[in-house]
C-alpha cells in the first residue's frame, strides 16, 4: 500500500500582478518545493507530484483511491475536491467572480478556452501576511454617498440610474430586498456600460479630485473606507492599469484588510478583487474567472453584471471567524504555551483549513485521523510531519500530503519564540454524502 505521507512538489504560475523575488511568499515557498501563485493538488492545468517518484496525485490516486477515501473516490473519481493556492499580491487581480456549478458548465461549454473546466470555484483567502482587498458590494447608503460626492462616478452612472438608486436605498424595509438588488443591478450595470472614451475623460476627473481632495477625499457622509484610503487607492491603481473601470467599481465594493489569520469567504457569484499582500487560498478544483476589470486578460462584462447576486453588506460581516478546532491534542511537556490550532470552515463539502501555530522547540499537535486527504503547508519556522513511522523535516514552503484515515503528528523545533505554522487543507464526506459536522 502507498505511504500515506508524501512529499509534493507543486506547480508555480507567474502573473503580472504578482510580488517578485524574495518578497515574493510564494516564490520563496516554491523554491523549496523540488512564482507568484503556488498550487497544490491535482487541477490539470498544475498538477502536483510525488518528490520521490515525480508521479501526479492523480496517477497515485487512480491506483489506490484508499489515499482519498472510498467516500471521497466515489464523489469525486480519482481528484482532489480542493485546490490549494498561496498567491503574493504586487499589483491588483482582476475584478472578478467565480461562476456557480450551473453557469460553469454553460461557460464552459460554450468558451472552453477562456473557461477552462465545469465547476465553480467558492473560495476562501487566509491572509499570510498584511492584506489589502475588495469584497463584495458596500451597504447601500455608502454608494449613494459616493455617487453624491465623487462627480465623476455619477456621470457614469448617469443621473437616471443614480436617482433610481438612492431612492431604493433610502427604503426603510431592513435588509436585502429584491427592489434594491434590482436597483444596485440597474446602477452597477450603467457603470460597467460604459464607453472607452467615457471612461478616460472620467478617469482624469477622477485623479484631479483625489490628488486635490487628499486626505478629504470623498470622505464624510457614511462612507467606511477613510477618504485618505481612498485617494491613495485611486492614485494606485491609475498608475498601475490607466483609464480603466475598475477605479469606479471600487466605489460599490467593500474595501477591507485583513491581519495574517484572518479570513474571508467567497461564494460563487460574489464580486472581489485583490489588492496586495500574501494569502493561502482554498477553492474547489476550478480556474473559472469571469473578469470586468483591472485585467489584460479577457473580459466578459456582460456575463459578469449578469450573473453577480447583488447581495451587499458591511465587510465585517464577510469575514470568516476561524474556531478552535476540536481533533487535535497540542502538547509541550504537557503544556503548549502561546500555541494553536483554529479551524475555518466554509459552508460547502468540498474543502476547510487548518492553521497551526507550535511555538517554541518542542511543541506537538496530533491530529486524529480524517476520513478524508489533506495538503499541509509550512509558511514559517521549522519542525517535522509524522505519519506513522514515517517522519520528515518540515520548514518553509514544503508541502506535504496525508492520505485519509491517517494520524499526523507536527512538531516544532527551534528556539523559545520561533513559530512554525502550517496550513492544512482538507475534505471529509460522511456516508450520506454531506461535510461531516466539525
Amino acid at each position: 500500500m502507498q505511504v500515506p505521507l508524501l512529499r509534493l512538489q507543486c506547480g508555480v504560475n507567474s502573473y503580472a500582478w504578482g510580488k517578485k523575488g524574495l518578497d515574493s511568499a510564494a516564490a520563496r515557498f516554491a523554491a523549496a518545493t523540488p512564482a507568484d501563485g503556488l498550487w497544490m493538488g491535482t487541477h490539470p492545468s498544475n498538477p502536483s507530484r510525488d518528490v520521490a517518484t515525480g508521479r501526479s496525485l492523480l496517477e497515485l490516486f487512480s491506483e489506490n483511491q484508499a489515499l482519498l477515501s472510498s467516500n471521497i473516490a466515489s464523489r469525486y473519481a480519482d481528484k482532489l475536491p480542493f485546490l490549494f493556492k498561496v498567491l503574493s499580491i504586487s499589483k491588483a487581480l482582476s475584478i472578478q467572480a467565480h461562476p456557480n456549478k450551473g453557469l460553469a458548465e454553460q461557460l464552459h461549454a460554450r468558451d472552453p478556452k477562456n473557461y477552462p473546466d465545469d465547476n465553480h470555484k467558492p473560495e476562501m483567502a487566509i491572509a499570510i501576511t498584511p492584506f489589502q482587498g475588495l469584497c463584495g458590494f458596500r451597504p447601500l447608503a455608502e454608494i449613494t454617498h459616493f455617487l453624491e460626492a465623487v462627480p465623476a462616478l455619477k456621470s457614469l452612472v448617469g443621473d437616471e440610474a443614480a436617482k433610481e438608486f438612492a431612492e431604493a436605498a433610502e427604503d426603510a424595509t431592513e435588509g436585502v430586498t429584491d427592489a434594491k438588488k434590482a436597483a444596485l443591478k440597474k446602477a452597477f450595470a450603467a457603470l460597467m456600460g460604459s464607453s472607452p472614451e467615457s471612461i478616460a475623460e472620467q478617469t482624469s476627473k477622477l485623479v484631479q479630485q483625489a490628488t486635490s481632495e487628499g486626505a478629504g477625499f470623498a470622505a464624510g457622509g457614511v462612507a467606511s473606507t477613510s477618504g485618505e484610503t481612498l485617494s491613495g487607492l485611486v492614485k494606485q491603481l491609475q498608475a498601475e492599469f490607466g483609464n480603466d473601470i475598475g477605479l469606479f467599481v471600487l466605489f460599490f465594493l467593500n474595501y477591507v484588510t485583513l491581519e495574517p489569520g484572518e479570513a474571508l469567504f467567497l461564494v460563487a457569484d460574489d464580486i472581489h478583487a485583490y489588492v496586495s499582500g500574501d494569502i493561502m487560498e482554498c477553492m474547489a478544483s476550478s480556474d473559472n474567472v469571469v473578469r470586468a476589470g483591472f485585467t489584460p486578460k479577457f473580459k466578459d462584462v456582460t456575463t459578469l453584471v449578469d450573473m453577480l447576486t447583488y447581495n451587499f453588506a458591511p465587510i465585517e460581516e464577510q469575514k470568516m471567524v476561524p474556531t478552535e478546532y476540536p481533533y487535535v491534542t497540542l502538547n509541550r511537556n504537557g503544556y503548549s504555551s502561546g500555541s494553536s490550532v483554529v479551524l475555518y470552515d466554509p459552508p460547502i463539502d468540498e474543502f476547510a483549513v487548518v492553521r497551526s501555530l507550535l511555538r517554541g522547540d518542542g511543541a506537538k499537535a496530533t491530529f486524529e485521523s480524517l476520513d478524508g486527504p489533506s495538503i499541509i503547508i509550512c509558511t514559517s519556522g521549522k519542525g517535522r510531519i509524522s505519519v506513522g513511522p514515517t517522519s520528515a523535516e518540515m520548514k518553509e514552503g514544503y508541502v506535504f500530503f496525508v492520505g485519509a484515515t491517517a494520524q499526523c503528528i507536527l512538531e516544532s523545533e527551534g528556539g523559545e519564540d520561533d513559530e512554525f505554522i502550517t496550513f492544512k487543507a482538507f475534505c471529509e464526506i460522511d456516508e450520506s454524502g454531506d461535510k461531516e459536522k466539525l
